[in-house]
């Protein structure tokens, strides 16, 4: 028990300074946070060796403990991801800056004046598994966006995220800001999880990024606002008479290009008339790029030397070259499926129609919807936010990938010239 208390209080005291010194982020101008962001891309890659090396023995101890493909995958940087990761700290330092932004004025009937103004969050945790690129993007987005972050990461990737964390933090004190703006929690214990997660009073939204495993545990614990991202069960329908290359291009890419995150499909669904003479070739060249292909009974017909699929391979996020493959009578087939078994994260229609994609469209909520463009577009750099934060699933304050502008809120401010609401009491 006291050294549960201790934790509590290490990380409480942690969570406090990162409080106080998000008011001297607050308080800075859009100029001085973009040198900022720029002042640590500069240090990332001024730290390259310190930080390949670093995560050279995050990936020897991952290998070692025999840690899945997908999950080395996300774990690994070379010098070209590390250079992406800078990248994506200055594509930040360039977007439009969303603090102070009025995004609707209007004047009463009795002259009172009221805008809706953006303002910063507050402190944001980041609870996130074996991905050391979360580190440098959450700091660039948070603090763009006025925040102070905690950062929790995965035990797979400690040396990994200590190193960008001190480079990092080195460039705000170069800068003259507190370094507990972007806290690294480095105590990795469930009960500092757990404490930090109750911190309803300092922490203003907590978002956890990893397998679903964690984010269930952060949702089920968390006394804070939580933004989820369970899983990406990401779904491409095949229309009758869609274009077969193009729907084979994106299959390919979609499947392929990234099986370990989270907007790769997982799911590839075909309406009966066009399976006769797409399937056969959808699944040859999956398997050509080493692609496990999973079919339901009618999907047998076309392809009778491939698994069969069960109702949890239409529910997993395989995250790896693996693929179940449904035929379905018609759109409506194919949409009650999606409705079925969706994440609510992406789903894609590949289809000459119109009225066909816009029904897609509307029928079905998930968080990014796509008409002939593929799964891998889910994600905040390619939809135009910068680096993206993660991709909510919850349908509350931000839906789909959060940038910016989802670590800011709305507050009222109001100029009036005395007026009251009940003159007559005066």
């Amino acid at each position: 028990m006291p050294d549960t208390d201790a934790r509590m209080s290490d990380i409480k005291t942690q969570a406090l300074q990162c409080r106080n010194a998000a008011v001297a982020i607050a308080a800075l101008s859009t100029e001085a946070k973009d040198a900022l962001l720029m002042a640590m891309a500069d240090a990332l890659l001024a730290d390259q060796a310190i930080i390949l090396a670093a995560n050279a023995r995050d990936m020897e101890a991952a290998a070692a403990k025999g840690i899945g493909a997908a999950m080395l995958d996300r774990l690994k940087l070379d010098a070209g991801r590390l250079h992406g990761i800078a990248s994506a700290v200055r594509e930040v330092a360039g977007l439009p800056d969303p603090v102070g932004q009025v995004t609707r004025t209007e004047v009463r009937p009795n002259g009172i004046r009221v805008q809706r103004v953006r303002v910063p969050l507050g402190v944001i945790a980041m609870i996130y598994e074996a991905r050391p690129n979360v580190t440098a993007d959450a700091a660039a987005l948070c603090l763009k966006a006025g925040n102070g972050v905690v950062l929790r990461g995965g035990s797979e990737a400690l040396h990994s995220n200590t190193a960008i964390a001190d480079a990092l933090q080195r460039a705000l004190r170069e800068a003259g800001l507190p370094a507990a703006a972007l806290t690294l929690v480095t105590d990795l214990s469930r009960e500092t999880v757990l404490a930090l997660l109750q911190l309803a009073d300092i922490i203003d939204l907590a978002i956890p990024r990893g397998g679903e495993g964690l984010i269930r545990f952060v949702a089920e614990h968390a006394r804070v606002p939580v933004i989820k991202h369970y899983k990406g069960v990401c779904h491409q329908y095949v229309d009758a008479g869609a274009d077969e290359d193009l729907a084979l291009a994106l299959l390919l890419d979609g499947k392929v290009s990234r099986p370990s995150a989270c907007n790769s499909l997982e799911t590839l669904l075909v309406h009966r008339e066009i399976a006769p003479a797409f399937l056969p070739r959808a699944v040859q060249a999956l398997r050509a790029r080493g692609v496990s292909v999973r079919v339901d009974e009618a999907g047998k017909a076309f392809v009778p030397d491939a698994d069969l699929a069960t109702e949890d391979d239409f529910a997993a996020e395989f995250l790896d070259l693996v693929i179940a493959i449904a035929v379905v009578d018609d759109i409506d087939a194919a949409i009650a499926h999606v409705r079925r078994y969706t994440s609510d994260h992406t789903e894609v229609i590949v289809t000459r129609d119109p009225e066909h994609a816009e029904r897609f469209l509307s029928a079905l909520r998930s968080a990014v919807v796509m008409v002939n463009a593929s799964s891998r577009f889910s994600d905040g750099g390619e939809l135009g936010l910068g680096a993206e934060i993660g991709i909510s699933t919850t349908r509350l304050h931000s839906y789909g990938p959060m940038g910016l502008e989802a670590l800011t809120v709305e507050r009222f401010v109001v100029r009036g010239e005395g007026q009251v609401r009940h003159p007559d009491l005066l």
